[in-house]
């Protein structure tokens, strides 16, 4: 029997958005396992287990979160774009570690040479957005046909050509610096983005039941979609403050554990929303 190319659709947002989800045990159970081996105490954020044998976790967690992200179909024009925004910015999340390196991994897995391994992931994904943004450029053009690229595409390309552009430009020019600061500078705004993103979930849905789009049961989800964004806004502030105030410390890990799981907690409550829906009607 044919499969309904609808329900298959729906089922594709579904899956990618528990798919989002499920990333996060995957990277808590690795830094849980290298832990237990060190017997030592942890190191000063998530981030810093990059050094350790959880290396490989971390980046594929983080490139799969921006491909996912970068697929995902916003609910809203709004949405989309600072899907996109994450998307692009995870990648180099994984590919530019933090300074904050620790110490006592479990075995000594890597010393990396820093500066080889930026220089040679870098250019590769500026060179694959490239590709990517020049796809998109092509695809808006065909589906939009004479009336030329809407709005919401020329930001969406704008907005890539600003990040891929000046990240690449701030590569070349200022290695040094790009290696010290790129981590935090592709973190924080990615979390940002993700911040707005519940934010306008919890706004979207409390307009389209006033709008009888939707029914009057769904505004359950307002409150909880509002006390996830506040809670990772909180968490992300207090990620940056500790550690300008007293350094890497282990409670920069804790607070960044809690700003990963509430992102997997909000898209786990955006599935249920959703389930069977795929996209959010308004």
């Amino acid at each position: 029997m044919e499969q309904d190319p609808t329900l298959a659709a729906v089922k594709t947002y579904d899956y990618l958005r528990l798919a989002l989800a499920a990333l996060v045990p995957l990277l808590f159970v690795s830094v849980a396992i290298e832990v237990s081996r060190a017997g030592c105490g942890l190191q000063p954020s998530i981030s810093a287990y990059y050094y350790t044998p959880v290396h490989a976790v971390f980046i594929g967690v983080l490139v799969s979160m921006g491909v996912c992200l970068i697929a995902l179909k916003g609910n809203t024009d709004g949405e989309d774009v600072l899907l996109n925004l994450a998307g692009m910015l995870a990648p180099g999340v994984a590919f530019i570690p933090t300074s904050g390196a620790g110490s006592c991994p479990s075995s000594a897995l890597l010393a990396p040479d820093v500066a080889a391994f930026v220089a040679n992931s870098m250019p590769a994904l500026f060179l694959a957005g490239l590709v990517v943004g020049v796809l998109a450029v092509v695809i808006a053009r065909r589906e939009s046909g004479t009336r030329g690229i809407g709005s919401t595409n020329r930001r969406g390309i704008l907005l890539s050509v600003a990040v891929l552009g000046g990240g690449s430009v701030w590569f070349f020019l200022d290695r040094g610096s790009f290696i010290a600061r790129g981590h935090d500078a592709a973190a924080i705004p990615m979390f940002l983005a993700i911040i707005a993103v519940v934010w306008i979930n919890a706004r979207d849905v409390n307009a389209a039941v006033k709008q009888g789009a939707m029914p009057s049961s769904r505004n359950r989800f307002v409150p909880i979609y509002r006390s996830i964004a506040v809670a990772m806004l909180l968490a992300l502030v207090g990620t940056v403050a500790i550690s300008l105030a007293t350094g890497s410390t282990s409670v920069v890990f804790w607070v960044e554990v809690v700003l990963i799981s509430l992102f997997a907690v909000f898209w786990v409550v955006q599935t249920v929303e959703l389930w069977k829906r795929g996209l959010r009607r308004t």
